[in-house]
């Protein structure tokens, strides 16, 4: 019932809004273009304003969400398919509000072309930042229709294997044609570019939000 409900929800606000020619109707009613952004140091997590709030922990369960997500017309990458269907992907069993931190790899201080993603986790970690829920990809492609074109943003998540047994990481996107929710490589070693945007959260929110995870697990055993 509630997995239904929220498809409805979603389906009645937003339409096909992830469609291509939403997004350009979009585009002409907001004439938004992502701002040029220059790099600046950041000392601390807590001096960064948050970016975003979203609410995650309003489906019932994964196929609820990409039913959600079929009904909005948003296009989902073959990798990312395959995460939101893997068991490692999970959902929050309690409705809950999530703010997003938006900074890029030269925001954290890399000097260099490129980075690798385990160096520009270590370093936002080092600084106060959080790793996200998985959920926060799908839940913030359904909440930002407005994504301005060539935006992707990179949610910075601990990896997530498909089923060949590849570490994947979720990007949301608007390339132009469409809004969109694709993987890319979340191999330790994967050399990011330092222009590129990632989500965190705060350090005590992905505390407090694992604790919540381990928290649902454990009634969830309960129940059983």
């Amino acid at each position: 019932m509630l997995g239904a409900a929220c498809i409805v929800l979603f389906a009645s606000e937003a339409g096909a809004q992830c469609a291509a020619r939403d997004v350009l109707q979009n585009h002409a009613a907001f004439k938004q273009t992502p701002s040029a952004h220059t790099p600046i140091p950041i000392a601390s997590a807590d001096a960064v304003p948050v970016w975003k709030t979203i609410a995650a922990g309003t489906f019932a369960n994964s196929f609820a969400l990409r039913n959600a997500l079929a009904s909005a017309h948003c296009a989902i990458g073959e990798s990312a398919e395959q995460i939101l269907a893997r068991p490692a992907f999970t959902l929050s069993a309690a409705k809950t509000n999530v703010e997003l931190i938006a900074v890029s790899a030269a925001d954290l201080g890399f000097h260099t072309d490129t980075a690798t993603l385990t160096d520009i986790y270590a370093r936002a970690q080092q600084l106060g930042f959080g790793l996200a829920a998985a959920e926060v990809a799908p839940q913030l492609r359904l909440q930002y229709f407005d994504q301005p074109m060539g935006e992707f943003l990179i949610i910075g998540m601990e990896p997530i294997k498909t089923w060949m047994g590849e570490p994947v990481i979720l990007t949301v996107a608007n390339g132009g044609a469409g809004l969109i929710l694709i993987g890319q490589n979340g191999s330790a070693d994967a050399e990011i570019p330092v222009a590129s945007r990632f989500l965190f959260v705060r350090s005590n929110e992905a505390t407090l939000a694992k604790a919540a995870h381990k928290l649902d697990e454990a009634v969830t055993l309960v129940h059983h």
